[in-house]
């Protein structure tokens, strides 16, 4: 390849041969095949079906689309770009994870699917209550997707496949847009899903060819670290690293000092960092609680995890390698690409248009029913598409690799807050609404200002002394992360206690310590003969309406042990009865004809507002599934921890 710097543009060191178009052709239309046919498989015309995939999906897609989510074009190419400018120490951002979905499989999605949510500034809505934290999360989630991971993605994936076919820019980015969008429209979550997991086989097979073609070329891993060592280009720009290759390329754990990847940082600043994306952010979790149950949430975490232990051998290390050669095969490295660039666009887009939808949308217009939800959701991903394609000048004229620079300094200065405040709320249920908004607001104030530093003071290229305040000279961004979510969860600490505690019933399967543990009551079935149908009326601010379910006469405890059998099968959302397009806490006068009658007040806080059928099941899984997982899960961790300390 030839970059005409004068010109700025991109001519091909050879012609695109017919064999590069057949896999970009076929590439296309196993997309299009997938969209349609993952289409049809769920009823995208209820609120559930189009954002949650009718809640019914099972754990390969849901693993494979975790990873595809992740694996944006955007760190397809920073990762590779990254191994081969410093080496392997980018691979903890990729190892990191295993603990972090763990932890979204084992805590916190079992308290996102016992609180009934569908966002994750609903679940901090319903935990704290008001809405000043939900409506800022909304806006600061769509913010970044918008201006960072739209951005990222389609400027480094719609570069590379200028850069590889000569295409306009502008052109290529079109075409990958409206395809995602098209099927991202059409299917909803489910067709994300199912698209994203034939990505995830593009990208592991393409990957996978394209490395070992890599290490072919240089003569295996062995004189992997001799040929990097050595490899300074001919061709040079002033940066910041004078191209000269690192002495601890081939370590994962660097000085906390003067490492260009800490290890402190690694381990403690990281993994802030990932338990914001994997644990707390729309684009990832959205996926886990359209799972079947809980065990297929739980071993598509695990799978992901898996998937997420090879980057350093199919991503970065090739990486290393292209800065000693070029190993060709153009055709399937674009298809990979545009996997990668296709996987996490139209992950995007369906989160955002559920975050706006549901959480925005739906307190300017809480009558709204499905069929406008719906509407609303689809128009959503088409401007977000519109959006997109406006945004590709403003990408072409800026500076690429300042702007990805300052993007990933957005995202480290914004989400530490965030992770403090989930963790919390989780954990801690004496943190109150108070405490949690003032602690987001001042870990919005610190993070703003180190990004105004880093926008005013830019690291000094090769030779420069280094001149800027101590706070950028001194601190690594990894390290700030810490303090940034340490200061945000001492303001939420003291803010609360100096404020009145949340009521214990308003925290009822909101935090880890209040979930309802107990297995469900088994619902009662009539049989020939028994009575009719027990009445559950409410009575509410003088409005009405009624449940029924059968009158199981001759149990023992009588209607007692019906009442509470009752109250423990109906799910938290359920407990509130909708009436319209609002729900209402009402108290149950149960009545069984020609025996008895009890009323019983089950009046709770507003902690479960949507229509019931919003509520998610119940946290129970298969005992044999359940060791199934477990056993996974440690073998996962094994590996991991084998892997950090052979490379470490």
């Amino acid at each position: 390849m030839e970059l005409n710097s004068t010109a700025g543009s991109v001519t091909p060191s050879q012609q695109f041969s017919i064999a590069d178009l057949v896999v970009v052709v076929v590439y296309f239309s196993l997309n299009v095949g997938v969209g349609i046919w993952s289409s049809c498989r769920v009823n995208r015309n209820t609120v559930s079906g189009y954002f949650l995939a009718g809640r019914d999906m099972a754990w390969w897609p849901i693993g494979a689309s975790l990873f595809a989510s992740s694996e944006g074009s955007g760190l397809f190419l920073g990762l590779a770009g990254t191994g081969a400018a410093g080496g392997i120490a980018v691979a903890g951002f990729e190892w990191n994870a295993t603990y972090a979905l763990l932890a979204l499989a084992w805590v916190f999605v079992p308290v996102y699917i016992s609180s009934g949510i569908v966002t994750m500034p609903e679940y901090l809505q319903r935990r704290f209550g008001g809405e000043r934290i939900q409506m800022y999360l909304s806006s600061l989630s769509l913010l970044l997707s918008i201006f960072t991971k739209i951005s990222t993605d389609l400027y480094s994936g719609a570069l590379f496949v200028q850069v590889c076919l000569g295409w306009d820019l502008y052109l290529s980015t079109v075409l990958m847009l409206v395809v995602t969008g098209l099927y991202t429209i059409a299917g909803g979550l489910a067709a994300v899903i199912y698209t994203d997991a034939l990505q995830t086989l593009i990208m592991v097979l393409g990957a996978i060819v394209l490395a070992v073609k890599a290490f072919n070329e240089i003569g295996g891993y062995p004189n992997l670290e001799e040929a990097y060592l050595k490899a300074v280009p001919s061709k040079i720009v002033p940066n910041t690293t004078c191209h000269l290759p690192r002495a601890d390329a081939m370590h994962l754990f660097r000085d906390p000092v003067s490492g260009d990847l800490p290890w402190t940082g690694m381990t403690f600043g990281l993994s802030i960092m990932a338990t914001w994306y994997w644990c707390t952010d729309q684009v990832i979790v959205q996926r886990s609680l359209s799972a079947k149950n809980l065990s297929h949430a739980k071993a598509g975490s695990i799978l992901a995890s898996y998937l997420k232990m090879l980057p350093l051998f199919l991503i970065i290390m090739p990486g290393m390698i292209s800065r000693v050669l070029y190993p060709g095969l153009r055709g399937l490295m674009i298809a990979v690409m545009m996997a990668a660039l296709m996987s996490s666009l139209t992950s995007i887009f369906n989160s955002s248009s559920t975050l706006f939808t549901m959480d925005i949308w739906r307190k300017l217009r809480p009558r709204a029913g499905d069929r406008e939800l719906l509407l609303v959701g689809r128009v959503v991903t088409v401007v977000l598409v519109a959006l997109s394609v406006v945004w590709i000048p403003i990408l072409q004229s800026s500076s690429g690799g300042q702007l990805y620079v300052y993007i990933q300094a957005v995202t480290s200065y914004l989400a530490p807050p965030v992770t403090a405040v989930f963790i919390l709320a989780v954990f801690w249920p004496r943190a109150n609404e108070q405490g949690a908004f003032w602690g987001l607001m001042a870990g919005l104030a610190l993070g703003l200002a180190r990004m105004g530093l880093e926008l005013a003071h830019p690291t000094p290229l090769c030779g420069v002394p280094d001149q800027r305040p101590w706070l950028l000279a001194d601190v690594h961004y990894l390290h700030f992360a810490v303090l940034l979510a340490a200061v945000t969860a001492a303001i939420v600490v003291g803010g609360s206690l100096l404020t009145s505690p949340v009521p214990p019933a308003q925290l009822k399967d909101l935090t880890w310590w209040t979930l309802s543990r107990e297995t469900p009551s088994p619902p009662c079935v009539a049989q020939p003969g028994d009575p009719p149908m027990v009445s559950v009326s409410s009575g509410v601010s003088g409005r009405g309406g009624s449940l029924s379910i059968p009158a199981c006469n001759g149990q023992q405890g009588g209607i007692d042990t019906l009442c509470l059998s009752f109250l423990r099968t109906v799910p938290p959302a359920r407990r509130w009865l909708s009436l319209g397009s609002s729900s209402v806490p009402y108290t149950h006068r149960i009545s069984v004809p020609g025996s008895c009658s009890a009323s019983l007040d089950t009046q709770q806080p507003p902690k479960a507002m949507g229509p019931p059928a919003m509520a998610l099941k119940d946290t129970m899984e298969p005992p044999f599934w359940a060791r199934v997982c477990g056993i996974n899960a440690i073998v996962l961790m094994c590996v991991n921890i084998f892997c950090y300390a052979y490379f470490a």
